[in-house]
């Protein structure tokens, strides 16, 4: 069989997405900070991308023309026509930032729009507290080498993650001692740091707090599980105690710490800055995108204009420059306004949670906002991720609007999230020695709300909340 190359026309149709375009999917799911990151990279990158100076003065005298500049106006670069910035200016109009909004209106700013720098102060770490201690001690240099070890080998709540003899091998020197280090360690403040396990960390507090009782210590040596999993009466009978004085030693036990660098969290602390405020207006909302750390972007024109002079590579290199900032602000443009339109789409469907709280939210789904805004179901998700709104009730991630729905017995329907808010309340106000089983949840729920809702719901929405089922919640005493 002989082989051969032939030619052959074919037509096809395929759908390519551009790097523009992914561009824009791309800055559509990106969180405001995220953005503006994203825009001082291209900053830097694009040499005709430059931030729009803020409004000057209409009463000051205008600055004097630079002559030099008379020689660009006859450069044709031979570009697609740019957002002006008249345009620019326009869309700062219609989709002002927060401060700006604020001073054409009288508004008053939200305390979350506040900064917040001047509120905070420096949190002393665990690692640098303990550290404090030793160099005040009187440890030798090798076993403060040694407890350096101890130290870049804890949790975050103070729990030593790896065994005596690693830590020995580690620090080079006798498990022996790296033990003597270890004990010395444990009694720093707080007391109970440094400690291989639960039972350790307890008996240490309880022997600097002198509770040598023989049934606690016995209890927290060989008894721990029982406790945790509340079998005080078998505990009860094997000490030959009334369940007033096992009340008492778990009144005991619960003076110690379990964690006891919990509280020197070194991590740093995360804030949320919202996209969107509601700002009231009488029963209704105002929209008002927070845009303070998005910077408005202008085309330097002088610039394009000087380069196209020189020669074909560079001519060529500032035409895809400007192509490059026209698309990207462009697609900015095009994020801001789909956020707009969908928070205030959102505001319709849910102006009942934003005037009386979240027992009013509605049901609703991704396919309702872009029906309303005319968009596609995949453009109101990507621009709902990892947005945030301000609202009189508190922040929310927008995604938290889009709940699914429960029936009710007039036909008509209940959100999720207000259902899991009624169980919260329920549960809130049960008392400790009778706690609501989800059986009897389901119950009232139907007896006040009306909603048909099945107790494997209730035990997954009570999950959800992280709340503990009725056994584990019963007070005993």
């Amino acid at each position: 069989m002989a082989l051969e190359l032939r030619q052959q026309l074919k037509l096809t149709q395929q759908l390519v997405m551009t790097p523009q375009l992914q561009q824009a999917i791309k800055l559509l799911q990106l969180s405001r900070l995220e953005l503006a990151e994203s825009i001082q990279q291209e900053l830097l990158e694009n040499p005709v991308l430059e931030v729009l100076p803020d409004p000057v003065d209409e009463s000051a005298e205008p600055a004097k023309r630079d002559p030099a500049e008379d020689r660009f106006q006859s450069v044709n670069v031979e570009e697609p026509r740019q957002l002006q910035d008249s345009e620019w200016q326009d869309y700062l109009g219609e989709f002002s930032s927060l401060s700006r909004q604020m001073q054409s209106r009288d508004w008053e700013v939200p305390e979350e729009a506040m900064s917040y720098e001047a509120r905070l102060a420096g949190k002393s770490t665990l690692v640098g507290h303990l550290t404090w201690q030793l160099r005040l001690s009187a440890l030798s240099e090798r076993e403060l080498a040694i407890s350096e070890v101890i130290l870049g080998n804890l949790d975050r709540v103070g729990y030593l993650c790896e065994s005596i003899e690693d830590v020995a091998e580690m620090a080079g020197c006798d498990p022996e001692e790296a033990e003597q280090v270890l004990r010395v360690m444990q009694r720093l403040d707080p007391v109970g740091i440094c400690a291989r396990d639960l039972r350790e960390c307890l008996l240490i507090q309880m022997e600097e707090l002198g509770m040598d009782d023989p049934i606690l210590v016995s209890l927290v040596n060989d008894h721990l599980e029982e406790l945790e999993k509340r079998r005080y009466k078998p505990l009860a009978k094997k000490f030959k105690l009334s369940m007033e004085e096992v009340k008492h030693y778990l009144d005991c036990l619960q003076r110690l710490d379990p964690m006891p660098g919990k509280s020197f969290g070194s991590e740093d602390p995360q804030f949320t800055s919202p996209d969107v405020y509601l700002v009231p207006q009488g029963e209704d909302f105002i929209v008002v995108l927070n845009e303070d750390e998005i910077p408005a972007l202008m085309i330097n024109e002088a610039y394009a204009k000087e380069m196209a002079v020189h020669h074909k590579e560079a001519r060529e290199y500032i035409q895809e420059k400007v192509r490059s900032a026209q698309w990207l602000m462009k697609s900015l443009y095009q994020r801001q306004r789909t956020l707009h339109k969908v928070a205030e789409s959102i505001v319709r469907f849910q102006i009942d949670f934003f005037r009386h709280g979240v027992t009013q939210l509605k049901p609703m789904i991704l396919k309702d906002v872009a029906l309303d805004i005319n968009m596609h179901e995949s453009t109101v998700s990507r621009i709902t991720t990892n947005k945030y709104m301000s609202t009189p009730h508190g922040i929310f991630e927008l995604k938290f609007f889009f709940n699914s729905a429960l029936g009710m017995d007039d036909g008509s329907e209940a959100g999720s999230e207000s259902v899991k808010a009624e169980i919260k309340k329920l549960i809130s106000e049960e008392d400790a020695r009778h706690p609501l089983s989800d059986e009897l949840i389901s119950q009232l729920l139907k007896k006040s709300l009306g909603v048909n809702i099945a107790r494997r719901t209730v035990a997954k929405y009570r999950m959800a909340l992280h709340i503990e089922s009725s056994s584990k919640r019963k007070a005993l005493f």
